[in-house]
């Protein structure tokens, strides 16, 4: 197989920003390799940041119309990135930004036009990678473990902390995967109603005190105790969590405090509660990875048979996109990028639609 040379684009629930991945990816003697050669993330701005959270609420023609919209400008943001750094690629694997996810009711749907991205970058474009398998009665979700496994195999279990915490492992010779439930999504939320981004190295979040009544309204959160395969989005949050933090009357330092030791308590659960053997690894990446407090946190919650490993702060950033960039490779190639053992669905599927520019 050749060397593929492809950018991955992720924009996350969290809100944060797009993230571009520029990788050399390459299969050899039975296994998958990547190298991120170049990486350049883009903050939203408070509008765009608003735009993207309230547009589960707009009527369907201004959806699809910020849909192309959304989706010339990634590919603007892209033609930049080549531009800046010379690249020379085969193809752009974006993820899109998801505005609504219901597999319950057949309905998934990540804006950002993959034939505006490509007619705007110029380059060839494979998006739009879960509608196949929730057509194939799966959640859609998550998506990232076949870079798990095939990039990060190593490990026994992978977690990410995005705007959503979701675990995945092997297990009797599957791939099983999901979201375990909040992560950044919370946290964000309440620094920026105060006029923050984020809580830098959760500084805000050490220095306050856990709210036992929130606490326990979040762990009792219905989503919890349903089977897997299962997933979240931002609906969910929406509807179910904002009320419980808006109903708390308490500090930033506090409500902070709380959401940590919430994330922490719900991921601890799930890992330890699929743990094989005495002594198990936990390769931990996404912005949650950076939060000291969370991560010294969910260290102790773990105890000493689960080592918990971070890595550099580049792969930390830019996993979600360099996995994209893979499952672009899989799709141009004909091959599985996405696992029925995770979603649900009746069969795994090479999932993506390719666009050509014009």
């Amino acid at each position: 197989m050749k060397k593929y040379k492809i950018i991955g684009l992720m924009s996350g629930t969290s809100l944060d920003g797009l993230d571009l991945a520029y990788c050399h990816i390459w299969h050899e003697k039975g296994s998958w390799g990547f190298d991120i050669k170049k990486t350049k993330s883009i903050s939203y701005t408070i509008e765009m940041q608003e735009k993207l959270k309230n547009s589960i609420f707009l009527p369907a023609d201004e959806l699809l119309i910020f849909h192309n919209t959304y989706g010339t400008w990634l590919g603007e943001q892209s033609k930049i990135f080549i531009e800046e750094n010379e690249l020379t690629i085969d193809a752009i694997a974006s993820h899109g930004h998801t505005t609504h996810h219901q597999p319950k009711n057949g309905l998934t749907f990540q804006i950002g036009s993959g034939q505006h991205l490509a007619n705007a970058s110029g380059q060839k474009v494979i998006c739009d990678f879960r509608t196949n398998d929730v057509a194939l009665g799966g959640q859609g979700a998550p998506l990232v473990p076949i870079g798990d496994r095939l990039f990060f195999g190593n490990y026994d279990f992978c977690l990410n902390l995005g705007g959503i915490s979701n675990v995945s492992f092997e297990q009797n010779e599957k791939r099983i995967a999901y979201d375990i439930g909040l992560a950044n999504m919370i946290l964000n939320h309440i620094t920026r109603k105060n006029g923050l981004d984020y809580d830098e190295g959760g500084q805000l979040a050490r220095s306050g005190n856990i709210n036992s009544e929130m606490l326990e309204k979040l762990n009792a959160l219905e989503y919890y105790k349903l089977p897997i395969p299962k997933s979240i989005g931002y609906e969910w949050f929406v509807e179910e969590v904002v009320p419980i933090i808006e109903s708390t009357k308490d500090s930033m330092e506090n409500l902070l405090c709380t959401g940590i030791y919430h994330i922490c308590d719900q991921v601890a659960f799930q890992i330890k509660s699929h743990c094989k053997k005495p002594k198990n690894t936990l390769f931990v990446t996404g912005g949650g990875a950076l939060n000291d407090f969370l991560i010294e946190t969910l260290k102790v919650k773990l105890g000493d048979n689960v080592v918990v490993a971070v890595t550099e702060k580049q792969l930390i950033e830019f996993k979600e996109a360099t996995v994209f960039a893979l499952m672009g490779v899989l799709r141009l190639e004909n091959k599985t990028n996405v696992l029925s053992s995770v979603t649900g669905a009746k069969s795994d599927s090479s999932s993506g639609v390719i666009y050509m520019p014009s």
